[in-house]
């Protein structure tokens, strides 16, 4: 084998093995591979930041023995933040007001942003050597006052938890995670940045602010990020809002897990997403969105990344732009940049500077090259053990150019020397400043006014960690409450795209925890650019907001925040936007078209105003008159046969009843008022009863005389005269009358507002109080009218010259046709025209009672006078007289006549001829009828 190849591989061998040498007082237990600044003094500061992203891969086995890996992934920003504690310290070392004759040296480690290795230097940071020997202090240097860091919340927790156990005092940076305020399982921990707790309800408020109620939230896989993004998802759920995703970053790449995020992203219509995450997890993910080119996102930042240029690249701007973030509050740290550009490797023998060397002016140091150069001109060394020994010593390709250390940082703009916004930097500087001023207050403490038991102090040169008290900052006050918090403020920064394509921050508001809840958050709301330079606020919304008019229907299986706009039914309405429930109007009020407001009904009732009630009333006057002119008549020829065969006393009162019928309908026009109701409705069934009672009387008297007619020998019968006819009716219009009577006393008829017959009206209409007693009054009324009816039909047959049972049969066939009409027409219609049907059938009713028992009469009265004799009435007439007038056996073709002499008694007897014939005097058609009884003789 070529000797230089076994030289390499017993170099590479060597690299590999752990050896401990010399002599200790204690037993070692491990050797770390920690990056760190050091600087001796009279008390020691601790310091750690992840000046790396992460650790490099190990290929440790179990045949192997463990190593602690290195580190890779340099990050500008935090060597910023440690070389500013180094800055403070020095500051410190120079002011004569704070810790004179004491000098503060300090010892920093790179965490590299993972907890083995912020572990791995609290231990031996607490150790007091390069290696870490737990519990156990392994020297007799300065005391050791602090620990400032770990960078980061899921960082401090873990070095916060071994701290804990010696009460060895904490101040972090950086570690917001709401967990770390728990005094019991955290007593040393301090710092000076605010708990999350107030960074994400002040996230929460400016979501509300904007009203957006669909949101998606992201967080990385570390307490930092858990606790963070569930304080916001508790704030924002109390008032509505609706989380459409909620995503974990992990911690350790994944491909496949973030690509499903960004499906997440795209396939969500949520336009707002919250982020709580530090820029190094997030990187990846903006990195596969990038890749996937999802605009139309409004990103809102936590305080870990909202800064952080490595999320603010120019190639990430496109869709980056119009980000909102929340930062800690800015300040300025005179001489601070100076300090930065002042670094020179040359004054340096840390790897950490020679490294960001490399890093910033894209070199390598001529003594890892020469090394390289050496190895690499051995013909012999295979490629991969090349590649072994670059990963190994990390050593830079020959490619890149030599460094000089003549290079100047001062020409260089980069995120490490960018001190235009300092935020975390700042509260870098407050952290040593405020151990500062807790070591001044120790030093000068006097004893019997101290802090400690019966009031002594403790000595600088010989203290116990946690002796060490925190009060205020130079020129700012820093008070810390009982769980080691600081008050909350932040800054509310706006993305904006520069025209060169670099992000800017611009201020558009802050959030001060200490002020009122009304004026806690200040938001500039036009100075705000958002996603694709729009000035009006994007909308995220599942669904859109329930107009008034419509209220919400939740959507099964989905959020609150998803639902459908349900339009409120008739007579409920909404009048304000995503309205759960609809209101019902009250009973006199009914929704308008929109259903956004309630209206009053409109009154309806059957007015005197009304052209169809003018009608009405104007028909029901007309029939009135012309009853009481066929009334007249009868007085003036009260002494003809005609009147005198036809009961005039009844006749006249048959009459007097038609009037009140007709009149009656007057009272179903117009506002309902009591006395109306009450009236109307008794008025018209006495009316009625009294007709129907007079036309029984007679109808009883002539199917008496009809019997009479079919006796099979000429008898004289004795028939019902005038008063027991009289009489007849009088008894059952005095049964009637009770009834109404009962019926007005125990459930009179009242007025009603009827709110439920037509949605948008109010019917002014009559309660007729007892359905019971309007059934029994009107049933009475129509079993008057069947009783007679059945009589008149029996009577039809009587002589032909004496018609007065058919006239009432046509009357009473009339009478029914009219009220079954009126059932299926009154229940079809609505409001003032049922009224209308009602009154249309008194009426209707009345004139065919009129017509068919009295235009016959009064045409032979009035137009036929010579055929008004007691002759022609009582049938004394020649048979095969040719001059007679024409009779209904006239018209018969095949009639077959037997007369029979029937005796009536009374004042005034009657005798007539009763003529019985075939069935050629039936008519099938009422209609035809009546045109065929107006049209013959009277006589």
């Amino acid at each position: 084998m070529n000797p230089s190849a076994y030289y390499f591989r017993l170099l590479v061998y060597l690299a590999m093995t752990v050896a401990v040498s010399g002599k200790s007082t204690c037993k070692l237990k491990g050797k770390f591979n920690l990056n760190s600044f050091k600087m001796p003094g009279d008390v020691i500061l601790g310091g750690m930041f992840p000046i790396h992203h992460r650790v490099k891969s190990s290929n440790a086995s179990s045949s192997t023995t463990p190593e602690s890996v290195g580190c890779e992934g340099f990050n500008f920003r935090t060597f910023r933040w440690a070389r500013t504690m180094i800055f403070a310290i020095n500051e410190i070392n120079k002011n004569n007001l704070i810790l004179p004759d004491v000098q503060l040296g300090y010892t920093i480690y790179d965490s590299c942003f993972t907890i083995s290795k912020a572990v791995e230097g609290t231990l031996t940071y607490l150790t007091g050597q390069d290696e870490a020997v737990p519990n156990y202090r392994c020297g007799t240097g300065a005391p050791l006052a602090v620990l400032i860091g770990a960078g980061g919340s899921a960082l401090s927790i873990a070095t916060a938890r071994i701290l804990g156990l010696y009460y060895f005092p904490q101040v972090d940076y950086s570690a917001s995670c709401s967990v770390l305020s728990d005094k019991f399982q955290f007593p040393s921990f301090l710092r000076t940045i605010p708990n999350d707790n107030f960074q994400s309800r002040a996230m929460a408020k400016f979501v509300m602010h904007f009203g957006w109620a669909w949101v998606g939230t992201i967080a990385s896989d570390d307490d930092y990020g858990k606790y963070g993004i569930k304080v916001f998802k508790e704030a924002v759920e109390k008032v509505g809002v609706c989380i459409s995703f909620s995503e974990t970053i992990p911690k350790v790449y994944a491909r496949d897990k973030i690509v499903q995020i960004v499906e997440t992203i795209k396939e969500s219509t949520a336009k707002i997403i919250v982020v709580f995450s530090a820029d190094i997890d997030l990187s990846s993910l903006i990195e596969e969105v990038i890749r996937h080119n999802i605009s139309g996102r409004t990103w809102i930042a936590s305080e870990a990344w909202v800064t952080s240029a490595l999320i603010s690249k120019r190639e990430y701007s496109s869709l980056l732009e119009g980000t909102i973030g929340f930062g800690i509050r800015r300040a300025d740290i005179q001489g601070l940049r100076d300090f930065l550009t002042e670094l020179e490797p040359q004054n340096n023998s840390e790897k950490l500077v020679t490294e960001f060397w490399e890093k910033t002016f894209d070199c390598m140091w001529p003594e890892n090259g020469f090394t390289m150069s050496k190895m690499l001109s051995s013909k012999s060394i295979e490629s991969s053990e090349m590649d072994a020994a670059v990963r190994i010593h990390d050593i830079p390709p020959l490619s890149q150019r030599f460094c000089t250390g003549k290079e100047k940082l001062k020409d260089i703009n980069n995120t490490y020397s960018d001190v235009s916004q300092l935020r975390l930097t700042y509260s870098v500087y407050k952290s040593v400043y405020t151990v500062a001023h807790a070591l001044h207050n120790m030093h000068t403490c006097k004893p019997g006014s101290g802090p400690f038991v019966n009031g002594t102090c403790a000595d600088i040169q010989k203290f116990e960690p946690w002796q060490v008290c925190f009060h205020f900052l130079n020129g700012e006050d820093i008070y810390f409450d009982i769980n080691g918090d600081v008050k909350a403020a932040y800054d509310i920064m706006n993305w904006r795209r520069s025209p060169d394509g670099y992000i800017s921050y611009t201020l558009v508001g802050s959030y001060n925890e200490s002020a009122d809840s009304d004026q806690d958050m200040v938001i500039y709301n036009d100075s705000i650019i958002w996603n694709n330079e729009q000035i009006t606020p994007p909308v995220s919304l599942c669904s859109e907001s329930c107009q008034p008019g419509t209220r919400k229907g939740i959507r099964q299986g989905e959020p609150v925040c998803c639902f459908d706009c349900i339009p409120c039914a008739d007579g409920e309405i909404t009048n304000t936007t995503d309205a759960r429930e609809c209101i019902e109007c009250l009973e006199d009020y009914w929704s308008n078209e929109k259903r956004d407001e309630c209206l009053h009904k409109d009154i309806e009732y059957l007015g005197y105003n009304d052209p169809l009630g003018i009608a009405l009333i104007v028909l029901s006057i007309l029939g009135a008159c012309v009853t009481a002119a066929v009334g007249a008549v009868y007085l003036v020829r009260r002494d003809t046969a005609l009147v005198k065969s036809n009961d005039r006393g009844l006749s006249f009162l048959l009459l007097f009843s038609l009037v009140i019928s007709f009149l009656s309908s007057v009272f179903f026009v117009g506002q309902p008022q009591n006395w109306s109701c009450m009236t109307r409705q008794v008025l018209l069934a006495l009316s009625f009863s009294v007709c129907l009672s007079c036309m029984l009387a007679k109808a009883f008297a002539l199917m008496l005389v009809a019997r009479a007619a079919k006796a099979p020998e000429k008898t004289e019968q004795k028939a019902a005269g005038h008063l027991q006819q009289r009489v007849i009716a009088s008894i059952f219009i005095f049964c009637h009358a009770c009834l109404c009577l009962a019926w007005l006393l125990i459930f009179p008829p009242h007025p009603l507002k009827n709110t439920l017959s037509q949605n948008i009206k109010i019917i002014l209409e009559c309660s007729e109080g007892s359905v019971v007693f309007l059934c029994c009054v009107l049933g009475y009324d129509l079993l008057l009218a069947a009783i007679c009816f059945i009589f008149a039909f029996i009577a039809r047959k009587l002589p032909d010259n004496f018609n007065e049972a058919k006239f009432m049969t046509f009357a009473l066939l009339v009478f029914f046709i009219v009220w079954i009409s009126f059932i299926p027409a009154y229940l079809s219609t609505r409001g003032k025209y049922m009224v209308a049907v009602e009154i249309f059938a008194i009426l209707a009713s009345s004139f065919g009672m009129l017509g068919c028992l009295f235009l016959p009469k009064c045409y032979i009265i009035l137009l036929k006078p010579e055929r008004n004799t007691e002759e022609l009435v009582t049938g004394k007439t020649n048979g095969n007289d040719k001059s007679a007038p024409l009779t209904s056996q006239s018209l018969s073709t095949s009639g077959v006549s037997t007369t029979c002499s029937t005796h009536f008694s009374g004042s005034s007897s009657l005798y007539f001829k009763a003529s019985v014939y075939n069935g050629h005097a039936l008519y099938s058609n009422v209609f035809y009828s009546l045109l065929l009884i107006l049209s013959h003789d009277y006589t």
